[in-house]
């Protein structure tokens, strides 16, 4: 039998290795002794090792003896994490969501003839599998995808509920947002060119600039207009934007009454009371992926709609369940094909014959349902 490990037993790690465990021998690690307690009473098939990520430089010894690591650490740890696993030549599937350029890794990849699969998660993820497979088909000429996860109960004043931990969604709203625009790359500030969407299933919501695209602007540097924005209610960017212009993601260190401390480390301690996701709370994960270009002679568009729930039988987040497992099919697909050596974006995986609809048939399996429309534009 395959052996996996998951590192990090978080939200989305602890619904993956649930996940995995049906079919693989799993083992989770994290420092977390409760979390991985937690995990145990949900599956004690599933075992468990006690283990700091960010403060082991080698990870040799806890990845002998296993086929294959999937990695949902935190997304500022996310790089030096797989740059670890990738000098053990220990092959992974990664959703851990890191600023740096996951291709810097390809060298070292192929230099231990290992593979990674990077952003295997909702959006980036899904929704760059759902593009590499239609660019085998169509000219592509425009991609918009617009994503979100919410609380289904708005609470003033943020309106928001976060599934990650508070200093990944900052580092989300603080990074320049980079997209194409007729085939150049455009840089705008977090949080920009806000705009009010009706989506369908849910209402209005509003969308702005973050650094989505990631992969894409390098993979898919063909297409000539390409953007995602993220999805929140009404209201959220503005308040965001207040405490950055005041200073409270400041990652410059400040004293006070002898006190030494960054502004930013006192907001996320301070959001993560605000926006921690309690056991109680509905939530949901919307998607809405727009894809236009020519198809022999005709212009076609598609359009993927995505408005997932948490699960009341399971206990799973709609953020976990779209995004874990999402991962946990690209390591079905991965243990029943060959890869190759090196860092591969989810696109290309996309773009394989039979990835895209062995993913689509994995996650309608576990009723994380994309609705698919086509049309012929005039």
């Amino acid at each position: 039998m395959t052996k996996i490990v998951v590192l990090g037993s978080g939200m989305i790690g602890h619904a993956m290795a649930v996940d995995l465990a049906d079919k693989f021998d799993v083992t989770a690690v994290d420092k977390n002794k409760r979390s991985l307690q937690n995990l145990q009473k949900v599956n004690d098939k599933i075992n468990t090792e006690v283990f700091d990520l960010s403060e082991n430089d080698s990870y040799e010894e806890l990845l002998k003896p296993f086929d294959l690591a999937v990695c949902a650490v935190p997304g500022f740890m996310g790089f030096e994490t797989l740059k670890k696993i990738l000098h053990t030549g220990t092959s992974v599937v990664d959703i851990s969501f890191f600023p740096e350029n996951c291709f810097d890794l390809d060298y070292l990849a192929k230099k231990n003839d290992c593979f990674a699969i990077v952003d295997c998660g909702v959006a980036p993820g899904m929704s760059n599998v759902v593009l590499g497979h239609l660019d085998n088909q169509i000219d592509i000429k425009n991609y918009e995808c617009l994503v979100g996860g919410l609380p289904s109960k708005r609470e003033w004043p943020f309106n928001y509920k976060a599934p990650f931990s508070p200093i990944d969604v900052i580092e989300e709203y603080t990074r320049p947002a980079r997209y194409v625009e007729n085939g150049e790359l455009v840089i705008r500030e977090p949080l920009s060119d806000c705009e009010l969407m009706e989506i369908q299933r849910v209402g209005t919501l509003e969308a702005f600039n973050t650094d989505g695209l990631r992969t894409l602007i390098h993979t898919m540097d063909h297409i000539p207009n390409m953007k995602e924005k993220t999805l929140r209610y009404p209201g959220h960017a503005e308040y965001i934007q207040v405490l950055q212009k005041s200073g409270f993601f400041s990652e410059e260190s400040m004293e006070l009454e002898g006190v030494s401390f960054r502004p930013i480390d006192v907001t996320a301690r301070i959001l993560r009371d605000n926006w921690k996701l309690k056991s109680s709370d509905e939530e949901f994960t919307v998607m809405r992926i727009t894809i236009e270009g020519d198809r022999n002679g005709k212009q076609r568009r598609y359009v993927y709609r995505l408005l997932d729930k948490g699960s009341e039988a399971t206990k799973t987040t709609s953020m976990a369940r779209t995004t874990g497992y999402t991962a946990t099919a690209m390591v079905n697909f991965v243990a029943q094909n060959k890869i190759e050596a090196g860092v591969f974006a989810p696109e290309s995986i996309g773009s394989m014959d039979g990835a895209y609809q062995f993913i689509l048939d994995y996650l309608n399996q576990r009723d994380v349902e994309y609705r698919i429309e086509e049309f012929t534009l005039e």
